[in-house]
């Protein structure tokens, strides 16, 4: 093996990878070198390579400042310590312990402890074995859940999108029809003055709450004029943000106190955000630049002299922009509180984004947290022969091991301070990272390991802490063992309508994992209605997208083989219906899902109203109306139509409170 793969796998990235198809594929030392210079390890020529692998070499050997372990389990240490230390439990009792060439007995309170030695610190997280789980919630019982994108709903109100208030009227809906969840689409933070930045799983910060989902009607004078079917969020951002804007200056006053307490639970951090939110609405509006690596150098430190400066002239901005996460979280708390008092048991089921914008609050305040240099995607696979960068950044691995995981503990512990669950996006992510050079194509990338073990055991110990299920997304080519850890850990994948078959066609629901949740379909995929009448066909041939037929006639010719076999799957031994037909369709598929052993099945809400457009179309940016579908009416309405009725009902009766 050459020096530089020796790096390369020393530095946790793969060489070589298996794809889609199993074919093993080789990664070039070009896009090794190039991916090994972004994450500190220079590997221009053997110089370089060596004193690369002599500083990782030095690292290993400090030992790690963070372990983790199962409850029940012995602790492996370095093996250079041993003697006695100070062990220092969560709950702040101390005891002397004694760790026998490396390793420490067993731990049987679980938490996050610190083992005291020769003047170093290791932070030990004794987590649980799995995650908190639906028969933890409610033993026994199979439930079900609506999915649904925020701003699509509509209320009694008139607004531009959906919000926290009409999510809370949403949940009341459902949970009186006996809906126990709702899975909605992620609240991270925005970019509150730039309106083009309205995709979810692109924020600004995983950490904080999209301040524009604050519910404004509960303010005099700040209700919409108009109520659109597409979102126009060029106009309507700016005219929520200005409405917003009066009436901080109106009420100023009288929320000064409560602000002043949310301000001081929230500590530097809430500081941080609401000061890059200040600064990237001034640069934004003054000189275009859309990410701090845009501002003059000076305003890339948040502790420069010209940054505490700008913070002193612009107090009110700042103040103005954590008045919007007070709302927001207001009002998302208020949203699981209207969900479980009317009776869900699990409620908000959070949606965490697999990553965030490099130009955001989290990269400008903690870019140390973060890779730098290099983008996330996906290897080149049948669904994208070309590979995927996705222009978003993640946790560093090792920056994760050198803070003792704390971002990503805070990641965790913001998802869940507002739901009952979590579906964790692309949780192949946990395992390893497709990564690519911010400047090469996402051909020219490479996986890199991430700290598998410790994340799941963190994520198991914050599930349990809040009472909240995990669902991890497990769509794709899965690594090796992944499904058989999360079993282990209680974490439910996701079993997809189109993608339970097999040579033979679709397969029967009942050998669908009773570990995972059932569901018709997500929001890149296309809704029932749409697949059944060839909709999602007409986008792939009108915007010329890639597909696996040679021509549009091939695919329609693909389409009406493959409805015949998801007729033939449903078994309701009625003729088939003709592609317009959408209706009985609609009911024999969820009828089909929900009868699954999965004790949760979601399904969309797209789905439930039987609606033909799909939320997003993955791979497009404006040729196809992305997170800008409207309902077509107010949930309650739609939950009172005849057909949608019946839907529920089949719901309840396959799935029994």
């Amino acid at each position: 093996m050459s020096a530089l793969r020796t790096l390369a796998i020393a530095a946790g990235l793969q060489p070589e990878w298996q794809d889609a198809a199993g074919r093993r594929q080789t990664v070039s030392d070009e896009a090794l070198q190039g991916i090994l210079d972004r994450l500190g390890h220079p590997s221009a020529d053997e110089k370089q390579i060596a004193e690369s692998l002599a500083a990782i070499d030095a690292r290993n050997r400090r030992g790690p400042r963070f372990v983790s372990v199962d409850v029940g389990d012995p602790i492996t240490l370095s093996s250079k310590l041993t003697g006695r230390a100070d062990l220092v439990l969560e709950d702040g009792t101390r005891t002397s312990v004694l760790i026998d060439e490396g390793v420490l007995k067993p731990i049987v309170k679980t938490g996050y402890h610190r083992l005291e030695i020769d003047g170093e610190v290791i932070v030990l997280l004794v987590a649980p074995h799995r995650c908190f789980t639906i028969d933890d919630a409610l033993r026994g019982r199979r439930l079900w859940a609506p999915a649904v994108q925020i701003p699509s709903l509509r209320d009694e109100t008139s607004k531009a999108f959906g919000d926290f208030g009409t999510l809370a009227e949403t949940a009341r809906a459902f949970a009186e029809r006996g809906a126990d969840a709702i899975a909605i689409s992620p609240t991270h933070a925005l970019f509150p003055a730039d309106a083009s930045r309205y995709s979810p799983y692109a924020p600004s910060s995983r950490q904080f709450l999209n301040g524009l989902y604050g519910d404004a009607s509960a303010f005099a004078g700040t209700t919409d004029d108009v109520a659109p079917d597409l979102i126009d969020w060029q106009g309507a951002i700016p005219s929520k943000l200005a409405r917003l804007r009066r009436t901080f200056d109106q009420d100023i006053h009288m929320l000064g106190k409560i602000l002043d307490a949310f301000r001081c639970d929230g500590g530097d951090a809430l500081e941080r955000h609401a000061e890059f939110d200040a600064l990237h609405a001034h640069f934004f509006a003054t000189t275009g630049a859309r990410g701090w690596q845009q501002w003059p150098t000076d305003y890339h430190d948040p502790a420069s002299p010209a940054v505490r400066r700008f913070v002193t002239e612009h107090a009110d901005d700042v103040t103005f922009y954590m008045f919007l996460q007070w709302l927001a979280r207001r009002d998302l708390d208020a949203a699981q509180t209207a969900a479980t008092d009317a009776g869900m048991a699990i409620g908000l089921i959070a949606d965490l984004a697999v990553g965030m914008d490099p130009g955001g609050s989290h990269g400008w305040s903690r870019r140390g947290d973060l890779l730098t240099g290099l983008s996330i995607g996906a290897p080149p696979d049948p669904l994208g022969p070309d590979g995927q960068s996705w222009g978003i950044t993640g946790f560093d691995p090792q920056a994760l091991r050198d803070t003792g995981f704390a971002p990503f503990i805070a990641t965790i512990r913001a998802a869940l301070a507002h739901a009952g669950g979590i579906r964790i996006d692309h949780a192949f992510g946990l395992r390893r990272l497709w990564v690519v050079p911010e400047s090469a194509s996402a051909a020219e990338g490479a996986y890199l390991d991430m700290p598998f073990d410790d994340l799941m055991r963190i994520i198991a110990m914050e599930s349990q802490r809040a009472k909240a299920i995990v669902i991890g997304e497990d769509l794709g080519t899965v690594p090796d063992g992944f499904r058989e850890a999360m079993d282990a850990r209680a974490m439910l994948g996701m079993r997809v309508l189109w993608f339970e078959r097999n040579a033979d066609g679709f397969v029967p629901p009942a050998t669908w994992s009773s570990d995972a949740v059932a569901m018709t379909g997500t929001h890149d995929l296309a809704t029932i209605a749409g697949w059944w009448s060839g909709r999602d066909i007409d986008w792939t041939w009108d915007l010329g997208r890639k597909s696996d037929a040679v021509d549009e006639a091939a695919d329609r010719a693909a389409r009406a083989e493959d409805r015949a076999a998801l007729w033939s799957a449903f078994g309701t031994g009625t003729e088939q219906p003709a592609p317009d037909d959408t209706g009985p369709v609609l009911d024999a598929a969820i009828a089909h899902v929900a009868g699954a052993p999965c004790r949760l099945a979601i399904i969309p809400i797209e789905d439930i109203a039987g609606l033909i457009e799909q939320p997003n179309l993955p791979g497009t940016i404006d040729e196809h109306p992305n997170w800008r579908r409207r309902m077509p009416d107010t949930t309650e309405a739609l939950l009172t139509r005849t057909h949608v009725a019946a839907r529920i009902d089949t719901l309840n009766a396959q799935r029994p409170a």
